[in-house]
């Protein structure tokens, strides 16, 4: 059954007719498959116009589709010989981090990340893409052994942001995030990142400070939640919607500012709709970068990130 969104219900109504259409008997009278063609064809002109022109809120809301493809869906459909390898060796597995080594288009390397589960059961398990200071380790040990034997790593983020419970900062979670991004930028091996729903403050730069950072067109990139800075800034998470305009958190922005290297362009009517197509996607931009950044001498690959880290805040929105 597929889930629609608040600005969605015209949408969602016209694919009801349809659906009621397609389950009458054709009679002399009407022309069942004509009627479902015209209303297919509005369909279609909706869900142009309505894309076209989101507000920022409106992308926070489709990069949390619960439809939305998440990390094992990219691993299944981009990745070959895939072997999982779990476990930080020094407290436990987080589920909420996916690490392993596979073949991408026939190139070994090393992909990670974050999972937020596909129904209730495995929301839990994954702790809804929150990952706890191991998953970080995890990733850490994982970034050691690519660079170890050479393999290029590639990470998909998407995540709320790192778990905030007690326990996990009672283990050291901002030290452990602070330690991610900093093997992230000095690892002398290409690393490719994709915000492909959501990348929520140090949860997601910790598997992002790549060599090429892309997002999906729908994605959204930020320092908070916009629920988490209107609660600051007015006390209210009814002001959310004003909060994720002020932050710049969409994709468009973020290249603007020049955070990011380039913007995935979505199927029409977001990642949900067409998931296959935007892997795909995601896996073309992916393979291209890596042609380029695997030609690089490790010493120059990692000064060449470490300059365009620095760079940044350097540019404004025109």
């Amino acid at each position: 059954m597929r889930n629609f969104l608040d600005f969605e219900q015209p949408i969602a109504e016209l694919e009801g007719k349809i659906e009621e259409l397609r389950h009458l008997a054709d009679t002399g009278e009407v022309n069942i498959a004509d009627e479902v063609g015209k209303l297919q064809g509005k369909v279609d002109k909706l869900i142009n116009t309505t894309y076209a022109k989101l507000t920022p809120w409106q992308k926070v809301q489709v990069a949390r589709h619960p439809d939305r493809p998440h990390f094992k869906s990219y691993v299944e459909r981009l990745f070959t010989d895939y072997q999982p390898l779990a476990g930080d060796r020094s407290f436990a597995d987080d589920h909420a981090i996916l690490c392993g080594i596979g073949r991408f288009r026939g190139r070994s390397c090393v992909v990670m990340g974050h999972e937020k589960g596909g129904d209730t059961q495995s929301r839990i398990k994954h702790n809804f893409g929150m990952a706890r200071p191991e998953g970080y380790r995890k990733a850490q040990r994982l970034m050691e052994l690519a660079e170890r034997f050479h393999l290029p790593v590639v990470t998909l983020v998407d995540t709320p942001g790192a778990y905030p419970g007690v326990g996990a900062e009672e283990r050291g979670q901002s030290e452990a995030i602070a330690r991610s991004i900093e093997h992230c930028l000095n690892i002398r091996v290409p690393l490719i990142a994709t915000i492909i729903g959501e990348g929520g403050s140090g949860g997601a730069i910790a598997l992002a400070a790549g060599d090429a950072v892309f997002m999906l067109e729908n994605s959204v990139y930020s320092v908070i939640s916009p629920e988490g800075c209107a609660s600051i800034l007015w006390r209210s998470a009814e002001e959310a919607q004003t909060a994720a305009e002020a932050l710049r958190l969409t994709a468009q922005d973020l290249e603007k500012l020049k955070v990011i290297d380039k913007v995935i362009k979505e199927p029409v009517g977001g990642a949900h709709r067409e998931p296959d197509e935007a892997i795909d996607k995601v896996g073309d931009a992916v393979e291209a970068a890596l042609n380029e950044f695997c030609a690089m001498e490790p010493g120059a690959l990692r000064a060449r990130r470490r300059e365009k880290f620095l760079a940044m805040g350097r540019h404004g929105l025109s």
